[in-house]
């Protein structure tokens, strides 16, 4: 769907102000001047990211500010494009330095097949253990992925409060809930993917439950979450399945007709990994950029766009327990590491589509 250099967004960036340019950052080693020297030499930054290069402008400046001898490019496109343009680049010899998406199992399969380079940031620190894999690929946010509805459509009583809840509210009002509900399609969404998969892995038969019922209210299925937000709002459906919360908090604050449920037996927990390219052509800029979105600073623009911190030492102002309901329910955090690449064995891929299918189509 999108995929544009920023170019302008760089030549916005060259106009940043620079009066906070920088040394060494509080708290770091003195020998990190030299990664500074090093990056200001190469001059460039290119960044391959799956957000909003509106979403994150001021998150850029605040970089470029800092550093602004480095000319950034930024380069917003969907996962599965981000992925396959890297991988055609790199083989060809030239790509971006730093990769940025929320598909976490696509960001582990690279780094898995040695496309990331080890840096142990001076941030890891202050991340929980989950996000962290070999000082390699670094979960940078905390997301809840939420249930959506339309508040104006269905009534507070109903809204289902866990994963039980939903598949019991579908099956028991179907006349209510034909065509009404979404979530999204496995079959052609990456994430979707991985969200439908981890929560068979959670909890298989309610999992399995609610696809069931989801195929008996006709629901439908998009590769997108925007696509499912106009939708609710617009009333065409009421009620969305594995919503990314981010994107679902960020539009309840300008319009409160789509609300949200974080399920009290489990949220899952997803994050935006990160990586400095192995085949970075300015990999020592790349490790700034890392630094400074792992840093408070960075994590406080971030959470401010509801993409919520991951640091330990932000969850109560900034982290996904500062969101209302949140340390009333269960958080199960995706853990960055090799356990996201059993879902993408083909095999295994084709076994749960197959079961996805006929689950569906079940009576």
């Amino acid at each position: 769907m999108k995929m544009r250099l920023a170019a302008s967004f760089a030549v916005l960036l060259a106009a940043a102000p620079v009066a906070l340019a920088q040394t060494v950052p509080q708290g770091y080693p003195a020998s990190y001047a030299e990664v500074i020297a090093a990056a200001e030499k190469e001059g460039a930054l290119s960044i391959y990211a799956t957000a909003d290069a509106s979403e994150v402008s001021e998150l850029l400046t605040q970089f470029r500010a800092l550093y602004p001898k480095l000319k950034v490019e930024y380069a917003d496109q969907n996962s599965t494009e981000l992925y396959s343009r890297y991988v055609a680049e790199a083989a060809a010899g030239k790509t971006a330095d730093f990769i940025w998406s929320s598909a976490m199992d696509l960001q582990i399969k690279l780094v898995n097949d040695g496309y990331a380079l080890t840096y142990a940031s001076p941030e890891k620190g202050a991340l929980p253990d989950w996000a962290n894999w070999k000082d390699q690929a670094y979960g940078t946010t905390a997301e809840p992925i939420v249930f959506a509805y339309n508040s104006r459509i269905v009534p507070e009583a109903e809204v289902p409060r866990s994963h039980a809840d939903f598949a019991k509210l579908i099956s028991q009002k179907k006349d209510v809930y034909k065509g009404k509900v979404t979530s999204y399609d496995p079959e052609r969404s990456g994430v979707g993917f991985l969200y439908i998969t981890q929560d068979v892995q959670i909890s298989p038969q309610t999992t399995w439950d609610t696809v069931k019922a989801m195929g008996q209210a006709g629901a439908k299925f998009y590769t997108s979450t925007g696509a499912m937000i106009e939708r609710v709002v617009s009333g065409e459906h009421t009620l969305a399945y594995n919503m990314i919360g981010s994107y679902v908090l960020q539009r309840n604050h300008k319009d409160p007709t789509l609300a949200y449920v974080l399920p009290k037996d489990y949220t899952q927990v997803m994050s935006r990994i990160a990586f400095v390219s192995a085949k970075a052509k300015n990999p020592n800029a790349a490790k700034l950029f890392l630094d400074f979105l792992l840093s408070k600073t960075g994590q406080v623009e971030l959470a401010k766009k509801a993409m919520t911190s991951v640091r330990t030492d932000l969850q109560d102002s900034h982290g996904i327990t500062s969101l209302p309901g949140a340390r009333e329910v269960t958080l199960r955090p995706i853990r960055v590491g090799p356990e996201l690449l059993t879902q993408l064995d083909q095999i295994t891929r084709l076994r749960f589509i197959k079961q996805w299918q006929k689950t569906l189509a079940a009576n």
